[in-house]
């Protein structure tokens, strides 16, 4: 199992850096921060630094949408970045939630976000492909890798994953819910003949080492109510039973809208509907033997990599602990 190490892109942006660069030192391989470039500052001018202070770091966004930047752009930034560093980048990529709906906008289509995965795929692989109805190739990529890893969490979205993506990305670390996605993957990827070995599967979620659960609890809870906006958008869709399990859907039924302002911030206010138990369920907290116990259970369903969201007011301790006990051991 590999480990990958979500910020936010908080400034001072040198903050940013110091914290990938602690994150590679602790045996972290993965650096992701979030893509809302209102909330937080622009990732990809810091991304170069954070490649640059760094040697075998690969960095991407958890996640990028469609709808922010043209595709060419996206692509480019991407090829850049890995014309400088040695195709050290990873596109994360979904429908769009903070980065489009703080400025008014709605998330992205599905088929929308599938054209954008090829565009954006073959561009950066210096590839010709039509865009915008024209034929479209960025000349000076040489030697160009960029994989796609599509978040997801409804059938539809699962299906295009497997069809589709070099990866999943599954925000929340609740084995149940892991065991009926990442299934759903591999069936969609075995029905469209494609080695469901050969997709990354990852499990993006907060983790806080320590012993003090109900303070672990109070600041963690955000990640309950950022994941509660995909399940409402699902419920909208889907309804509240039978195709989405009632373990992703039933907590969302206290939920009265969203502040985005507070969005992955410990404190939200916005997520007091969520209880304890989704926390403890969708989240990795306690002792480094209970974060230890998780992942194996994790890995043992098939996850290959884990994205800790670093979000809550012990940063370092816990970073420590997944380099010096957790990540050796699993």
């Amino acid at each position: 199992m590999d480990f990958g190490v979500v910020l936010q892109t908080d400034p001072p942006a040198s903050d940013v850096v110091a914290g990938m660069k602690s994150a590679e030192d602790n045996g972290f391989r993965y650096g992701w921060t979030f893509d809302s470039a209102v909330l937080w500052q622009e990732p990809f001018v810091i991304y170069s630094q954070v490649l640059a202070a760094t040697s075998t770091l690969v960095v991407g966004p958890m996640v990028t949408n469609p709808s922010t930047r043209d595709w060419s752009v996206t692509a480019s930034l991407f090829a850049t970045l890995n014309d400088m560093f040695g195709n050290r980048t990873v596109c994360g990529i979904g429908r769009g939630d903070s980065a489009r709906r703080v400025i008014g906008q709605p998330p992205a289509s599905l088929a929308t976000l599938s054209r954008a995965m090829t565009v954006i795929k073959e561009l950066a692989e210096g590839r010709e492909v039509e865009h915008h109805g024209t034929p479209v190739r960025i000349p000076w990529v040489r030697d160009g890798k960029l994989e796609i890893w599509m978040a997801a969490y409804g059938p539809k979205a699962l299906k295009m994953v497997g069809e589709q993506a070099d990866g999943f990305i599954l925000q929340t670390a609740d084995p149940d819910i892991a065991r009926w996605t990442i299934g759903s993957v591999r069936d969609a990827a075995v029905a469209a003949g494609r080695d469901p070995e050969a997709i990354t599967m990852c499990v993006a979620a907060p983790a806080y080492v320590g012993t003090d659960l109900g303070h672990q609890r109070d600041q963690l809870r955000w990640f309950g109510g950022m994941v509660g906006n995909h399940v409402a958008d699902l419920v909208a869709r889907y309804g509240d039973s039978g195709v989405v399990p009632k373990a992703l859907t039933d907590y969302i039924k206290g939920r009265e809208g969203y502040d985005y302002s507070h969005h992955g911030k410990a404190g939200n206010r916005s997520t007091d509907f969520v209880p304890d138990e989704i926390v403890d369920r969708f989240c990795l907290t306690g002792t480094v033997e209970s974060h230890v116990d998780r992942l194996v259970e994790l890995k043992e369903i098939g996850v290959t990599n884990f994205a800790l969201y670093l979000m809550h007011d012990e940063k370092e301790k816990t970073l420590a602990a997944y380099g010096n006990e957790v990540i050796p051991r699993v």
